[in-house]
């Protein structure tokens, strides 16, 4: 389901007086005049809902004399409902957004132009940007010693040494006791 077809379904549902009409098809046909009695609405009202929800693809009409009656349908709606909530349909909705915004607003607001911190964050969700954007300065599978790392971290921040243990502490990299070797952990 493409997201305008996951919209259009949410704005056909999105009014108290097309759930009520919703409600009402489920238990069985109803023309639009009898809808509009139902409902105190007028028929005008009532045929722009059904052509809302028939643009979603929740009823359907046939002719019955002088009238079109209209219905649920009710596979169409169990299929959207089942389609729509599946992991990967919510997941594929969100493939537009931008997952690093949250990470690169935070790096923009606490690095000065020449790519150092101004400071740390206090606040942990900001903290792990900052990690995250100076991790990247560290190569996966390669060793670093103590020296090494603190002349790295220094480029970004003068307290190297709440930089490295921030690193280690969120699991972004590995460190040998005792002043030894870090590492960054393949996974980020």
């Amino acid at each position: 389901m493409t997201n305008t077809e996951l919209v259009t379904f949410f704005k056909a549902l999105a009014d108290a007086n097309r759930l009520k009409i919703v409600g009402l098809l489920a238990e069985k046909s109803y023309s639009v005049e009898e809808l509009a009695a139902l409902l105190k609405l007028k028929p005008s009202t009532v045929s722009h809902h059904l052509s809302r929800l028939a643009e979603a693809e929740l009823v359907t009409s046939r002719a019955e004399s002088y009238y079109s009656v209209y219905q649920l349908d009710q596979s169409v709606l169990e299929a959207k409902a089942r389609s729509m909530f599946s992991q990967t349909e919510l997941s594929s909705v969100a493939a537009e957004v931008d997952a690093d915004a949250y990470d690169n607003k935070v790096i923009k607001d606490y690095s000065k132009r020449d790519g150092s911190l101004k400071t740390l964050p206090a606040q942990r969700k900001k903290l792990d940007a900052i990690l995250r954007y100076v991790l990247k300065s560290f190569e996966v599978g390669k060793r670093y010693s103590e020296k090494r790392v603190n002349e790295i971290l220094s480029q970004y921040h003068e307290d190297t040494a709440t930089l490295r243990r921030e690193l280690v502490g969120a699991g972004l990299m590995k460190r040998e006791g005792g002043g030894g070797e870090c590492w960054r952990v393949e996974n980020n």
